[in-house]
């Protein structure tokens, strides 16, 4: 294992060194050098902190000045060693080590409990206590496999610079460890080029005594309403004092808000003066708080080197340092992407094409006229248009013909939702069943990630205007970009039972362009239905791709004649060209080099910015993302909703081959993240996807448009219709709320259904039954509601009965639940009712698996001062029922709106994990 980790690390560092020649930029630090890169306990975003994984990583993916950041802890026989965060149990195995050693002891004024070092000796904790990762979301298959380095450890490691963090010298103090001595006992012995602390007494005691040359003291800020223990005053009210700060320290750590405000809306406020301010005293300017999967502000559009961009890359200052969690992601802002916007370099003959996905749809609401303006501005080469219908025959852009989601709708035009099998599965409100005055009359919205719960610039959630297809020709044509992508799906259907003719109507409204006249903007046309494609052939300057949605592992050689006499290109999903294990990358297809042989250009879509779209070997950084695309695999075209950040990467620098960089973005490798982990740990191992034949690719020849009175003006289309009435979601609803008073007062004990059942008839099985019957009358409720499904009442007793067997029949070792992995696919469904005379409540939960099977449930009742507290109330004590079992729910269903604002505009973040 550290065989091959040390092997990785020396084929990054080997690529890095031989980027030698740095250009020189006069930077607004205090010094005028680049800002450093500080990594927190290493790689901290990928491996436990702290552990020799991460450091090593961070070393061989980050800047060659990289700092590794040690933040220290003492043993309670004063043994040093780094690791974040005064307590262990969150980040180590001490829990399983020593289940009663848990204490309770008072920090700074606050009653902390858990597990602490300073009980145990370090020849304990370093052979019997092993790390693990400390937030949930990131990767938990390289736990248990590193101990605690101490502090003489990692700096074994042969960092460029070293930073030693004190964060509780006055608790040691009171534990009669002097941390003080011991920091100065390693200065004496080691290279520590920074100290810092949040405490003043502890920086005074060391000021004079440290060699002031070669080692700086910073003053930690904490969060601004938090006291300093050594003043007794605010850190807030500190900040106003930085010429005290001055007379025992050369710079400040501050968190990053201190800088560039976040408001609740989650949008930033005007930035203070606080840089330019400290840089007038001669005081340096570190931020932290910056990791690439905690969602930041909606400015950066989840791009994470928009963020560090905008501390070190703006027209008034440069911090002197960030501190980072994603080490490579900072090193990448300031070594590539920084000092690009003036400064562009030629373009590169054949370079990538950046496409957008409905315009920039990550900023706007997609096909918006602000949406693709957004993507002219932000560097897209080709912008598209998805071409829908009206039901009067006129074309518009649209993602889908199903315009519920992307569209307002719902509010107005429910009555018209119906399911159409050959276009989807799902109900929908189809563009083809309204006239476009209808569908102006409606406001277009912004989607998110799906099945993220992120929203995108909500203060922009329903901005812009739809355009037809004439109008967006005319737009593209007014603008600077090199080619529009025109898609046309659904057309055997549109003219067979519609009566629309969607090939006709865009072959006529790009004549009427002149687009089938001209040269200086590439036409490309797209579709899933090759005679679609074959309809466009006479028009030698248009190029045609042929979109494959299914994923797909290979595709054979008479499959790829076949789609060559009728495509030009191809656009795959990202999963038909990497193949993923769990949300790691197993390796490359062999699709893309089929494709090329055939001198077939490939495209990929869609890329997306927010971590949760990302596999962990892209580091959550997007911009890794596209460089694994482009150089890995060398695509000809991204399909991205965020063209800003493929733009940015492909004018950098960095992008150019024969640019002499002091470091370059790489492309993930796949297979090498896995490859890390122990055995036992791997994710299981995933089918692969089907093999592409060639009947897969010829479609039948597109049928005669009949003829429908529906589009003929002289049969106008009725008005819209008036809101739809919600009496059923309503009786719906009331029906819940009685299941879950019921089931609150036959778990009055507080005992929760687990799947530790003795016996088929005993109480606890009862209980499951009826809350499975609660679960399944809520679904059909949905079902009925969303898809218009009729409910069998009749069958969900039975159904009921059937999944209570299932899960108790499972077998486990000595009644101990098996370990499900983040990643599968659990759902946790929680609910509540309240009275408010009394204050009484029901609460009920429900985590169901992917195959709608319930793994967990459970009801009680108690007391709430309001309708939301109960809502909190209900998440609680899930969690805690699924920490008790070790449970990881990927998703979180609530219908509190109040809850989920409270989540997502208080800029919180979820830094516990659950211990196994």
């Amino acid at each position: 294992m550290l065989c091959y980790l040390f092997f990785v690390f020396l084929l990054f560092n080997e690529a890095f060194a031989a980027k030698h020649a740095k250009p020189v930029v006069q930077w607004q630090t205090l010094s005028g050098d680049a800002p450093l890169v500080i990594a927190r306990g290493g790689y901290s975003g990928l491996f436990p902190d702290s552990s020799q994984f991460a450091y090593q990583f961070a070393l061989s993916t980050s800047l060659s000045d990289v700092v590794l950041f040690c933040d220290l802890q003492l043993t309670k026989d004063g043994a040093g060693f780094c690791h974040s965060g005064l307590q262990l149990d969150n980040s180590t195995t001490i829990s399983q080590a020593f289940p009663k050693g848990q204490k309770t002891y008072p920090v700074n004024g606050e009653d902390v409990t858990g597990w602490f070092a300073i009980d145990y000796v370090s020849k304990v904790l370093f052979d019997k206590v092993s790390l693990i990762q400390g937030i949930f979301s990131r990767p938990s298959v390289f736990d248990n496999s590193q101990s605690m380095m101490r502090v003489e450890d990692v700096v074994a490691v042969q960092p460029p610079l070293f930073w030693l963090n004190v964060e509780y010298a006055n608790f040691y103090k009171q534990h009669k460890l002097d941390i003080a001595e011991y920091t100065l006992g390693l200065s004496n012995q080691m290279p520590i080029d920074f100290i810092s602390s949040p405490e003043i007494n502890f920086l005074k005691g060391l000021s004079g005594k440290v060699n002031a040359r070669n080692t700086r003291l910073i003053f930690k800020f904490l969060e601004a309403d938090k006291t300093e223990p050594s003043t007794k005053k605010t850190y807030s009210s500190l900040l106003k004092d930085l010429s005290m700060i001055k007379s025992f320290s050369s710079g400040i750590l501050v968190p990053k808000e201190y800088i560039w405000p976040v408001g609740k809306d989650l949008y930033l406020e005007p930035g203070t003066t606080l840089v330019l301010d400290a840089h007038k005293l001669g005081l340096e300017v570190y931020a932290y708080g910056f990791a690439n999967d905690a969602p930041a502000s909606y400015n950066y559009s989840y791009d994470p080197s928009t963020e560090y961009l905008q501390f070190v890359d703006n027209s008034d200052f440069s911090v002197d340092g960030v501190l980072t969690d994603f080490p490579s992601t900072a090193s990448q802002a300031v070594a590539c992407l920084a000092h690009n916007k003036k400064n562009i370099p030629p373009p590169i003959k054949d370079k990538p094409l950046i496409i957008s996905h409905n315009g920039a749809s990550g900023v706007y609401a997609g096909c918006t006229d602000l949406a693709y303006q957004q993507a002219v501005n932000d560097g897209a080469d080709i912008i598209d248009c998805s071409v829908q219908m009206t039901k009067d025959g006129v074309a518009f852009c649209l993602d889908s013909a199903d315009i519920s989601q992307t569209t307002t709708a719902m509010t107005s035009f429910m009555s018209h939702s119906t399911v159409i099998p050959e276009i989807q599965k799902d109900n929908g409100i189809y563009s083809f069943d309204l006239t476009w005055a209808e569908i102006q009359s409606l406001k277009p919205s912004q989607t998110r990630l799906p099945s993220s719960g992120l929203s995108r610039n909500p203060a922009m959630q329903n901005a812009g205007k739809l355009m037809t297809l004439p109008e967006f020709l005319d737009f593209a044509k007014n603008s600077s970009v090199p080619g529009i992508l025109i898609s046309i799906e659904n057309a055997a259907y549109l003219a067979s039972k519609q009566g629309l003719d969607i090939v006709n109507t865009v072959i006529s409204n790009l004549t009427a362009a002149s687009y089938d006249q001209q040269t200086l903007q590439q036409v490309y046309i797209q579709s899933d239905d090759t005679s679609v494609l074959e309809e466009f052939k006479s028009v030698s300057t248009y190029k045609r791709v042929l979109m494959i949605k299914e994923s797909i592992s290979d595709a054979p050689k008479p499959s790829v004649t076949e789609i060559k006499q009728f495509a030009d290109a191809v656009n795959l999903p990202r999963s038909s060209l990497v193949a993923y294990s769990d949300f790691f990358l197993s390796g490359f297809t062999p699709v893309a080099k089929e494709m090329f042989a055939a001198n077939i250009s490939v495209f990929v879509s869609v890329l997306r910015n927010e971590f949760m779209a990302l596999a962990f070997d892209y580091f959550s950084d997007p911009t890794v993302e596209v460089a694994t695309y482009v150089l890995g695999l060398g695509l000809d075209g991204v399909v991205t909703e965020y063209p800003a950040t493929a733009s940015s990467y492909m004018r950098s620098p960095c992008f150019y081959s024969d640019a002499d960089m002091p470091y370059t973005i790489l492309a993930a490798q796949p297979g090498s993240l896995l490859q890390l982990a122990p055995p036992d740990a791997l994710p299981p191992a995933q089918p692969p996807a089907p093999v592409l034949q060639p009947a897969d690719v010829d479609d039948p020849p597109l049928p005669p448009v009949v003829k429908n009175s529906n589009n003929d003006p002289a049969h106008p289309s009725p008005p819209a219709s008036s809101p739809p009435n919600h009496a059923s979601l309503v009786t719906a609803t009331s029906s819940l709320s009685f299941f879950i008073v019921f089931f609150s007062f036959i778990f009055n004990d507080g005992d929760w259904i687990t799947r530790r059942w003795k016996a088929q008839c005993g109480s606890q099985n009862l209980k499951a039954i009826l809350a499975s019957c609660a679960w399944l009358i809520w679904r059909a409720r949905c079902d009925k509601v969303f898809k218009n499904e009729e409910p069998n009442w009749d069958g969900i007793g039975q159904q009921a009965v059937n999944m209570v067997d299932i899960v108790r029949d499972q077998k486990y070792n000595s009644g101990k639940l098996s370990h499900l992995p983040f990643h599968s696919s659990l759902n946790l469904f929680t609910d509540a009712s309240w009275t408010e005379n009394d204050g009484c409540c029901g609460i009920g939960f429900a985590l169901i698996d992917g195959n709608n099977k319930i793994v967990l449930a459970g009801a009680s009742n108690s007391m709430a001062e309001t309708s939301t507290h109960v809502e909190i109330l209900v998440l609680e004590e899930a969690l805690k029922r699924c920490i008790e079992w070790s449970l990881y729910p990927h998703q979180i269903f609530t219908d509190c709106t109040s809850l989920v604002d409270m989540i997502y505009k208080e800029d919180f973040t979820v830094t516990w994990r659950f211990s196994e």
